[in-house]
């Protein structure tokens, strides 16, 4: 089963755990991917031996060129250094932890070069996905999900063939480290606050996503997207333990949950390895004694209502999903500069989607069209 291994977004905190992964199974490395944290780049391009890499931010492309004058080393830069990386033909998976919406075009890039994608950039299928589904279709590859909640919800469905046999899907949520507050808790919020996941380890945009719970409606509409099921049959689920990623509800009313213990090795492995699952001591066996009880509650979505907004912008469809993803981007990155306080992320969003008219996507031009269109809006400028 040895694989080779193309590793986009190798520096962060998924694509860290990941190469911790492919250490353990003894895979290879074939070529990776950052955007300007060269310094840790560098270490693994020296540790693998990698001969082909990506750097984003091209005025770090040419730093890491005059750093590895030693190395027999191709480096490629900006998108389609990217996108080129994610075609290569050596590679047997690509492993897409690029954040952002930027993700989707080295998706594009492999699907459509007939490569499967481990994928953990939730924004590729959110604002993408209607192309990607045609794409899959015609070229017979797939998209194996790293996303918790959609690792689990693929790996209750695996080899399950009758859709129609299916009632729900059920997304667990932690809650964030505002479960249970009111908006008055809310209106003082810090940036350290807001950061400090009760359960998971993460990058600093996810981590602000699962704290307004816009993280689970972005993973409705992946969901939808992935599995090819109406967003009127998702829910959501508060789990505070993290212990239940999620589950499939049939139409007998029997439902298959996946259970191990919150760490992101789990899903990674089984993406690497899939369709195969391998021993492995990646993280520690699920002892259910030590918790003694699991917890279930409704969502707040009154106050957490990023929820059903894109519960109701996957309905409508188009470049809907691309408005809202987009909006939050740029909302989040302005709270995490401390330009806008917690609770204006939602405001700002809401305001957005008041005003924009519904348009069909045909081609990715009309994905970046809209993008464009939404962090030029004049409520960033006023902002920024």
């Amino acid at each position: 089963m040895i694989k080779k291994v193309t590793l986009l977004g190798s520096t962060g905190s998924i694509g860290i755990q990941a190469i911790g992964v492919i250490k353990k199974l003894n895979f290879k490395i074939d070529s990776l991917a950052t955007n300007k944290n060269i310094k840790l780049l560098e270490q693994q391009i020296r540790e693998f031996k990698v001969h082909k890499v990506s750097v984003f931010d091209k005025r770090f492309a040419k730093i890491l060129k005059e750093n590895t004058r030693d190395l027999f080393l191709e480096i490629l830069e900006g998108l389609n250094g990217l996108c080129e990386i994610a075609s290569c033909n050596d590679s047997d998976l690509v492993l897409n932890s690029v954040m952002g919406m930027v993700g989707l075009f080295p998706t594009l890039s492999a699907l459509s070069s007939g490569k499967d994608v481990a994928l953990a950039n939730k924004e590729a299928l959110v604002v993408g996905g209607e192309i990607i589904n045609k794409i899959i279709i015609k070229n017979k590859s797939k998209i194996i999900p790293i996303d918790s909640e959609h690792s689990a919800i693929f790996q209750c469905l695996n080899n399950y063939k009758n859709k129609k046999e299916i009632k729900k899907l059920i997304l667990t949520a932690s809650g964030g480290p505002f479960f249970g507050k009111s908006y008055r808790d809310l209106e003082s919020v810090s940036l350290k606050q807001a950061l400090n996941h009760p359960n998971w380890k993460m990058g600093k945009k996810i981590t602000i996503d699962s704290a307004t719970m816009m993280n689970k409606g972005l993973e409705i509409i992946e969901a939808a997207r992935l599995f090819n099921i109406d967003a009127e049959n998702i829910d959501v689920i508060i789990h505070r333990e993290s212990i239940i990623h999620s589950m499939v509800e049939f139409i007998d009313n029997s439902v298959l949950a996946q259970m191990s213990i919150p760490d992101m090795k789990i899903p990674i492995q089984y993406a690497l390895t899939y369709p195969e699952r391998v021993n492995s001591d990646i993280s520690e066996s699920l002892n259910l004694t030590k918790y003694q009880k699991l917890t279930f509650f409704e969502p707040d979505y009154k106050l957490f209502k990023l929820i059903n907004i894109c519960r109701n912008a996957i309905k409508i469809g188009g470049t809907m999903p691309v408005v809202i993803n987009s909006a939050n981007e740029k909302a989040v990155d302005l709270f995490l500069n401390k330009k806008i306080k917690f609770l204006e992320i939602f405001e700002i969003i809401e305001k957005i989607l008041e005003n924009y008219k519904f348009e069909s996507i045909h081609t990715v031009q009309d994905i970046i069209k809209a993008d464009k269109i939404t962090k030029e809006n004049i409520i960033f400028e006023k902002l920024v």
